[in-house]
């Protein structure tokens, strides 16, 4: 049989951001692919270290609209280790509370657009109308839908009012009687045991070997959470259970994100129930850093998050290197694709919940040695205004 291939991207309709797939097919099924990323590069490392640490977070929550809290929370958290400081109960109660609804918001939008991809589109209504929810209680509780700048070095930017924790409660009913409806669903419902039984199989060596993270590595029998291996903020005081799954397929990955859905509103329960009086913020913070590195982690909705941090002495990070979870999980899923049918790749790719603005690095190639090396700032800027035909620079 000839083998032919289907270019997917940078710009398609099943894509909603750009990422180039180079598909070798065989008939309908893939033999192998090439995947280019680097279409978005916005210099988030470079310019978080060009600002001090207030200026810092609200752009680090611009890496990622839906892990927005993500990020502000593992600098600040990694910088505030560096500094020594001890942040109130209350701030990070507040901030758990904040991690998982942001986790609760991730999940019903990616079950949505996983539906979406398979026609099912009625479930994609059911389940953003409830995301709304959601969202209402972030705006309250910050006053934005998606980047909530809550975060401050040495704990919150706002604390919660009695009003607003008692609106939060009146919504966890509702939101706990969708949320099994949701689990009963993927039980038998038959669009989606179709469509994602079977469908982009890894096993637990596989996932293992290629680093694999959060609900794609649960999915194939990992057990293996950050908030509870490497426990932060007060996950270590709340009662709640790692959610795992052994069919490796994208129907495990479904069944996973959907019991943390059940998991993150115990959490959000048993934090507001229990919020602790006091403080939302350390009395003085120091606007220095001394120097020192460090590696904060981070259980993201997509998995582990990985901030290395370098500080020298100022109000600035000398250097800032960003492992997202999706940059992990971009192995697997051409893993995965290989004796696929070429119909499942957009559910294969929506699997792990792709976001390819917090993805993308930039890489320099010498094509004489074919060695990969970096540039300096300058040299960046010269070579850009070169290329565009801006002239040297003023």
């Amino acid at each position: 049989m000839v083998e032919v291939m289907v270019p997917i991207g940078p710009q398609h309709p099943a894509l909603k951001e750009p990422v180039n797939f180079r598909i070798y097919v065989e008939g309908e099924k893939i033999v192998r692919l090439d995947l280019d990323l680097s279409y978005n590069h916005r210099g988030i490392e470079k310019a978080a270290e060009e600002r001090n640490f207030i200026r810092v977070l609200p752009l680090l929550e611009r890496v990622c609209g839906i892990c927005s809290h993500s990020h502000a929370t593992v600098f600040a958290k990694g910088i505030e280790e560096i500094m020594g400081l001890e942040v109130p109960a209350r701030a990070q109660y507040i901030r758990t509370i904040m991690a998982e609804l942001e986790r609760m918001h991730s999940h019903l939008l990616w079950l949505g657009v996983a539906a979406h991809e398979i026609g099912f589109n009625t479930l994609l209504m059911w389940t953003w109308r409830d995301r709304e929810a959601v969202l209402d209680t972030l705006e309250e509780m910050s006053g934005n839908r998606v980047h909530y700048n809550m975060n401050e070095i040495g704990g919150v930017r706002l604390d919660l009012s009695e009003k607003q924790v008692a609106a939060a409660q009146q919504r966890l009913p509702l939101l706990e009687d969708r949320i099994a409806q949701y689990v009963d669903m993927v039980s038998h419902q038959e669009t989606m045991l179709i469509r994602f039984r079977g469908v982009g199989k890894l096993s637990k060596e596989e996932i293992l070997k290629y680093g694999t993270v959060g609900p794609t590595a649960r999915a194939s029998g990992v057990d293996y959470d950050v908030r509870r291996d490497d426990s932060y903020l007060v996950y270590d005081e709340v009662p709640w259970n790692v959610v795992t799954d052994s069919s490796g397929d994208v129907y495990g990955r479904t069944k996973v994100r959907i019991g943390e859905l059940s998991e993150s509103l115990k959490i959000v329960r048993h934090c507001i129930e229990n919020l602790p009086e006091g403080p939302v913020r350390v009395a003085s913070t120091p606007k220095m850093a001394p120097k020192g590195e460090i590696l904060s982690r981070y259980e993201a909705p997509r998995g582990e998050l990985a901030h290395f941090i370098r500080t020298n002495g100022t109000d600035k990070a000398e250097r800032l290197d960003i492992r997202t979870p999706t940059l992990a999980n971009w192995t697997s899923v051409a893993k995965a694709l290989v004796n696929q049918n070429l119909a499942d790749i957009p559910v294969i790719v929506a699997a792990i919940d792709p976001c390819l603005s917090c993805t993308s690095r930039m890489t320099v190639i010498d094509t004489g040695t074919q060695a990969q090396g970096s540039i300096s700032w300058e040299e960046l800027v010269r070579k850009c205004r070169a290329r565009y035909g801006m002239g040297v620079q003023p």
